[in-house]
């Protein structure tokens, strides 16, 4: 299932779990979804490569938001955001941490250094 579908799935259970937050998240993504895809050259479709660069920018600029929030002392502000990031990145690939990444290289590095 393409992720522009998931997200229409996921308002509907939104509405019925009556989780307004989840709801309201799920309502802007496919607001901008649905930008993207009547922008001019996008051929009314809309790729998950692309679908997945939006949710990110989305979460990204969620979190500066929150930060923003918090300098300015409206902590409210800001937790009403991170909740609703939180929701962004349930549909994103899962980070690898700083240990993983490490790992991941030097398993590389020790593959081309004995072959």
């Amino acid at each position: 299932m393409a992720l522009f579908d998931q997200i229409s799935e996921d308002i509907k259970s939104a509405m019925k779990a009556r989780d307004k937050v989840r709801l309201e998240t799920l309502r802007n993504i496919k607001k901008v979804f649905l930008e993207a895809k009547t922008a001019p050259g996008a051929n009314d479709t809309l790729a998950d490569a692309d679908a997945l660069k939006i949710i990110s920018k989305l979460a990204k600029q969620g979190k500066e938001t929150a930060t923003t929030y918090t300098q300015a002392g409206r902590q409210d502000l800001a937790d009403a955001e991170l909740a609703q990031v939180e929701v962004l990145e349930s549909y994103l690939p899962k980070q690898l941490s700083q240990e993983e990444i490490e790992a991941e290289v030097k398993k590389i590095i020790a593959f081309y250094v004995w072959n």
